[in-house]
C-alpha cells in the first residue's frame, strides 16, 4: 500500500463583532486602565460584566468600577505556553476575584513556578504598555503584597469608546486524507482524476471517501473519470479572499465529471461570469507543476441536457 499522506493545516478567519453598551464600556475602560463590572438588582457585582443577569435574565446596565487588585480563587499551571497565549514563559491560568467584585476573571498569572501560586494569594493587574481596548490590555496578573487598591468611582463614561472588535479564530492541526484520498491526490499529480466505485450501488464517488455514503460499505475499486464534466450548480463570488490572488467577481461551481456520481468543486474561467450556466460543459486547465486543476473552462460543446445531471444537484 502506498504511504498515506499527511500535512499541517491551518484554518483561520477573523471574526468581527459589534459591542453593546456594557461590553463597549468594559473594553474601553481597560484601555484607560479602569476595570468595570456591572451591578445586578440584588447588589452583586459581575466582572467581566454581562448585559443580562444570569440568574434572573434581567437586563443590567449599572456599571461600577472595581479595584485592579484581587484574590486567586483557583488556578492551574501551564508548563508549555502556546502561540498566542499571554506569556511566553510558563505561567498559571488563574480565576481572580477583583476587590469589589462577586465573580472571578480568568487570566494569566505571572509567577516563578507552581510552588509560588496558591488559592487565596493576593495579586494585581499588570497593564500592557500599549492598550487598544481589548482583554489583552491586561497583560497578566502578578503577585502583590500591598494594600487593597481603591477604585476611583468611574462609571464608564469615556471619550472615543470602543464599538467593535476583531477576534482571530485559528485552528492548527495535522490532516491525513486517508487511503482513498491519498490515491486521489497522487493521481491528480499525474493529471488524472480517480474515484472509487461502490460494490453495492455501483456509484462512483469523486473525491473518494473510502466508503459509500449511501450504502455504508467500503470502496476500493478505482475508476478514472473525466477529464471533462458538466456544471450542475454555481455561485458568483463578489468578496475577495485575502489569500487568493483572484479578481472578483468569479464563479465557483459544482462540476460533475463524466463518469462520476458526485459533483466536485472548481472555479470556472475562460468565460464571463454572467455567462456561466447550469449544464455548461467544461474541461480542466492545468498550470505547470500544479497538483490540481487551476480552473475549468468551457469545452465548446453543446450544453448538457438537464436530465443527465439533475440527480447530481
Amino acid at each position: 500500500m502506498p504511504e498515506v499522506l499527511k500535512a499541517p493545516l491551518v484554518v483561520e478567519f477573523p471574526f468581527t463583532r459589534s459591542l453593546g453598551p456594557v461590553q463597549s464600556a468594559f473594553l474601553t475602560g481597560l484601555r484607560e486602565r479602569v476595570v468595570l463590572g456591572v451591578r445586578t438588582g440584588d447588589g452583586r457585582t459581575l466582572v467581566p460584566p454581562v448585559e443580562y443577569d444570569p440568574v434572573t435574565a434581567e437586563e443590567i446596565r449599572d456599571l461600577v468600577e472595581v479595584a485592579p487588585t484581587g484574590t486567586v480563587t483557583t488556578w492551574a499551571w501551564n508548563h508549555t505556553p502556546r502561540r498566542g497565549q499571554p506569556l511566553t514563559t510558563p505561567f498559571a491560568w488563574a480565576l481572580v476575584r477583583l476587590d469589589g467584585a462577586d465573580t472571578a476573571l480568568l487570566h494569566a498569572l505571572d509567577a516563578p513556578g507552581p510552588d509560588a501560586v496558591h488559592t487565596g494569594m493576593r495579586v494585581r493587574i499588570r497593564w500592557a504598555e500599549e492598550r487598544t481596548g481589548a482583554i489583552t490590555d491586561i497583560a497578566c496578573f502578578e503577585p502583590y503584597d500591598g494594600n487593597r487598591s481603591q477604585p476611583a468611582g468611574d462609571i464608564g463614561e469615556f471619550e472615543d469608546p470602543v464599538t467593535g472588535i476583531v477576534a482571530a479564530a485559528r485552528l492548527d492541526y495535522t490532516y491525513s486524507p486517508g487511503r482513498a484520498q491519498t490515491a486521489y491526490i497522487n493521481a491528480l499529480s499525474g493529471r488524472r482524476t480517480v474515484g472509487e466505485r461502490c460494490p453495492a450501488c455501483r456509484k462512483v464517488y469523486v473525491p473518494p471517501r473510502g466508503a459509500c455514503p449511501t450504502c455504508g460499505v467500503a470502496t476500493s475499486e478505482q475508476v478514472e473519470v473525466g477529464p471533462r464534466g458538466t456544471v450542475t450548480t454555481f455561485c458568483i463570488v463578489n468578496i475577495k479572499a485575502k489569500n487568493l490572488d483572484i479578481e472578483v467577481p468569479y464563479v465557483y461551481a459544482h462540476i460533475a465529471l463524466d463518469g462520476a456520481d458526485l459533483a466536485l468543486h472548481g472555479r470556472i474561467g475562460g468565460i464571463p461570469y454572467d455567462e456561466v450556466r447550469m449544464g455548461l460543459r467544461v474541461e480542466p486547465v492545468w498550470t505547470e507543476g500544479a497538483r490540481y486543476p487551476d480552473h475549468y473552462r468551457p469545452t465548446g460543446e453543446p450544453d448538457a441536457d438537464y436530465d443527465t445531471y439533475k440527480e447530481l444537484l
